[in-house]
């Protein structure tokens, strides 16, 4: 997984500076990096400073996501999670009861209206 994650950020990584026609000492420099860093980077480096890593891609204009896999493993944690969840038994907001006048008269439009009491 790891390998896969870096192979596909050097190819992109090389790909974009390609594409702003720098030289990895031109993206070292704009970016506040060393230049040996872009070559890790573009070499596929499996472990990387991640604050470096993002400041190399900041100035490159991309960034890192993250994103829910599907996987089989994936999916198993999530079941075990939902599962390690305690049950509730009542529901986490209730609604107040509605408010009754203290004279015992309806609310307003909870009766019949003064139309339907004229003959």
């Amino acid at each position: 997984m790891a390998r896969d994650f870096a192979a596909h950020l050097a190819a992109a990584v090389r790909a974009r500076r390609g594409a702003l026609r720098l030289s990895q000492q031109d993206l070292a420099d704009m970016a506040g990096v060393s230049e040996r860093f872009v070559r890790f980077v573009e070499q596929g480096k499996p472990s990387l400073r991640l604050d470096t890593l993002l400041a190399l891609l900041d100035t490159l204009g991309l960034e890192l996501q993250l994103a829910t896999r599907t996987s089989a493993a994936a999916r198993a944690l999530a079941a075990r999670a939902l599962a390690a969840q305690p049950l509730m038994t009542q529901p986490l907001v209730t609604q107040p009861p509605p408010a009754v006048p203290s004279s015992g008269a309806p609310l307003e439009g909870d009766g019949p209206s003064a139309r339907e009491n004229q003959p």
